[in-house]
């Protein structure tokens, strides 16, 4: 038995490892980002979640309706056999209303099945990121094989369908995990907020049932990449602002991890997690957004501007998006998610709200970077969406353009993108009053047209703008930057780096 423990121990020392080098070498690895910004500290009052899935695979947007099901519905989580920690689905009892929400959703992550998910919107105003939250090497060894219950994207996605406030989210995934048991990727963290406050989540690896949850309250910011929680009180489980898994500290006392007589606090990043917190990115632009604060609160212009930083906004950015979540909105259906295709470095953010039903083929999956397309051909009934303009390629190569030379050409990107995104923001205001006098005189259907013609209109807008930038700066970098051939033309990807970004060195 100790062989088996030993070699696990093993082969997770090498991959973190791996990690520890990728980080050191080449920046941030594959891994997700969400940003919290409390109600006290916003120029509105509003409660901004932002951030990016950061998967390689394609990402595409879906608005699910709200569904019903049968009494006996159930749902299959957990991951299979080809996952990097091996385990086998299970199926667990559905609810029989889930709510509307939207999300982007990805093919791969990890050998994870698809379709997954970092979370989103939903019609109760509850937003979620899912960030990575490596667990210490010897934990992570203890996962067992195979490993069984919800995944991360499993627990994302059910929280959108179910949850109706932040806390409720924290307390869904908490009772499945308890109940359930996790299949892990190593290690995981969750961002909820509503309208009044923010969670943080931390999932560990191992198979212990661990996790920690802590409230961060109206006059708060905080940036997880990785998530992360220190300091937390040995009678967590009887304070307010607090939950957890039963065995949380006991578990760790076991182990010999943390000592209750050292007086040393019980730091949960240092006792379960790789110790990390904040990284260097992280420090950079928590405190920029207090300094905004501190000038007037944040506005959602602002948060925009924080997602799409170069700091964090590369190629390993799927996706942006910035929840504005109002402490009143016009109408409960006037939730509003901000949505950029691919990463928001060299894509503009379309605004999209909980009364929306239509997203854009060009918005939807596509053939590009999807898990296990490329050696197949084209479905008949899929073949017009396919032939659609796919806005996560479009822009990516705008990205691919802009990032090799962003000196000169991300500047420029940028004045265009904000331009684009300001008018959005100007005209939304109107769009909202027209949608409300419809849903107040017992319009819903017009209302949710007018919602969509305008999501529809500024997502056209979008490719036209990515078009009108990628001819551009094309043409431009031929001439002024030249052709450049690979260095090696065996492999085109790298999966832990160093990744395209458009940062001025």
């Amino acid at each position: 038995m100790m062989d088996i423990i030993d070699s696990r121990i093993r082969r997770t020392l090498c991959r973190s490892c791996c990690l520890a080098l990728a980080l050191v070498f080449t920046g941030p690895v594959v891994a997700s980002y969400g940003i919290y910004v409390g109600s006290d500290l916003t120029a509105d009052g509003s409660v901004l979640l932002g951030g990016t899935g950061e998967e390689v695979s394609s990402h595409w947007l879906e608005i699910v309706p709200a569904q019903t099901h049968p009494e006996s519905a159930t749902i299959a989580v957990g991951v299979d056999e080809r996952a990097n920690y091996p385990g086998e689905f299970i199926e667990i009892p559905q609810v029989r209303r889930t709510v509307k929400y939207i999300t982007m959703n990805y093919t791969d992550y990890e050998g994870f099945p698809p379709p997954l998910t970092n979370g989103g919107l939903n019609e109760h105003g509850v937003a979620a990121r899912d960030i990575w939250a490596p667990s210490r090497p010897e934990l992570a060894a203890m996962t067992p094989e195979p490993q069984r219950g919800p995944n991360y994207s499993d627990l994302s996605r059910i929280a959108m369908e179910r949850a109706t406030s932040a806390r409720e989210a924290v307390s869904i995934i908490g009772r499945l995990m308890d109940e359930y048991g996790y299949s892990t990727y190593g290690g995981n963290s969750h961002l909820f907020a509503d309208a009044t406050e923010g969670w943080v989540v931390l999932n560990f690896a191992g198979g212990q049932g661990l996790w920690i949850a802590q409230r961060l309250g109206p006059d708060e910011v905080r940036m997880s990449y990785p998530g992360y929680i220190h300091e937390v009180p040995p009678d967590f489980r009887e304070r307010e602002g607090w939950m957890g898994s039963e065995n949380f500290i006991a578990f760790a006392v076991e182990q010999g991890w943390w000592d209750p007589e050292s007086g040393e606090p019980f730091d949960a990043n240092a006792v379960y997690g790789n110790g990390e917190g904040r990284s260097e990115g992280v420090r950079i632009i928590e405190a920029r957004l207090r300094e905004q604060a501190a000038r007037g609160g944040v506005t959602l212009r602002q948060m925009m501007d924080a997602v799409r930083d170069p700091l964090i906004s590369s190629d390993a950015a799927g996706y942006g998006q910035v929840a504005h979540i109002r402490q009143r909105d016009p109408h409960p259906e006037l939730k509003m998610l901000w949505v950029a295709p691919t990463g928001s470095v060299t894509a503009p953010f379309v605004p999209y709200w909980i009364a929306g039903t239509e997203v854009l083929p060009e918005f939807g999956k596509h053939r590009y970077l999807t898990k296990g397309q490329a050696s197949t051909f084209v479905k008949p009934d899929f073949a017009i969406q396919e032939a659609s303009r796919f806005a996560g390629r479009l822009f990516k190569r705008l990205m691919y353009y802009t990032c090799d030379a962003p000196a000169r050409f991300l500047p420029e990107v940028t004045e265009a993108l904000t331009a684009f995104e300001n008018r959005s923001i100007d005209q939304a205001a109107a769009i909202e009053e027209r949608a409300t006098v419809l849903f107040e005189a017992q319009e819903p259907e017009m209302a949710r047209a007018v919602i969509d013609d305008f999501s529809s209109a500024r997502a056209r807008s979008a490719l036209e703008l990515g078009e009108d930038l990628l001819g551009s700066i094309e043409a431009r970098h031929r001439l002024l930057e030249g052709p450049k051939l690979p260095g090696d033309t065996a492999e085109i990807g790298t999966r832990h780096g160093p990744y395209v970004n458009c940062r001025v060195n």
